[in-house]
């Protein structure tokens, strides 16, 4: 366990706060798919991720989610902390993308942990800001980019996420994911794939080039 606090660059400095995080910390585990946080339940332990990764969503009222960020190994989720620090409920979805091991703090012990470690303040802030910039992608890529360029670049996340150019998913989570419908992600993927971009399987895809530059109209 103290492996991991001991990798997160604002714990390195104190052996204290490791010790404390360690005392502190119940540890749970969750297979691939597993909800780990639903929209409106009650949080009552802040996350930090072990091993495996986390996609946080967001619900419409129509029932489409869109995904908002990853977690990997030594994020937390600024909603949560929020959300625990106030004992308000969740405004977000977590599903384990695989399979994940997770250490939870206690809400109660999450204000004692700011007042007398700086370092844990300096933890959230440095997950306030990267969390902070990556919303104003999400808003970019919404607002400015077409379905094809967000799928593009959602393909590539996950490739980094995974260190692997062959993905495990379906046409219908990355409809989820992407907020739109399964109709569309499949006419699009073949798209690609005539274009030599992927190579679509049962459940799975292979990225075949690099999507960061490309575009179906260039090639």
């Amino acid at each position: 366990m103290t492996d991991l606090f001991n990798e997160i660059t604002e714990f390195k400095t104190s052996l204290e706060i490791r010790r404390k995080l360690v005392e502190y910390s119940v540890i749970k585990t969750f297979k691939e798919g597993d909800d780990i946080l639903r929209e409106g339940s009650y949080i009552h332990g802040i996350p930090i991720i072990a091993t495996g990764s986390v996609r946080v969503m967001r619900t419409n009222d129509d029932g489409r989610e869109i995904l908002l960020y990853y977690l990997k190994t030594g994020d937390s989720c600024v909603m949560s902390i929020l959300g625990g620090l106030h004992n308000d409920t969740s405004k977000v979805k977590a599903v384990a993308e695989e399979d994940t091991e997770i250490f939870f703090i206690p809400n109660d012990k999450l204000a004692s942990l700011i007042k007398e470690y700086p370092q844990f303040l300096d933890y959230i802030f440095r997950l306030y800001h990267k969390r902070f910039e990556e919303s104003l992608d999400i808003i970019n890529e919404i607002a400015f980019k077409k379905m094809d360029e967000r799928l593009l670049a959602l393909l590539e996340k996950k490739a980094e996420l995974y260190n692997d150019r062959t993905i495990s998913i379906t046409h219908e989570q990355l409809a989820n994911e992407l907020g739109t419908a399964r109709v569309v992600i499949s006419r699009l993927l073949k798209q690609l794939e005539e274009y030599g971009a992927v190579s679509l399987g049962r459940n799975k895809l292979t990225l075949l080039k690099s999507l960061k530059n490309f575009t179906p109209d260039k090639g």
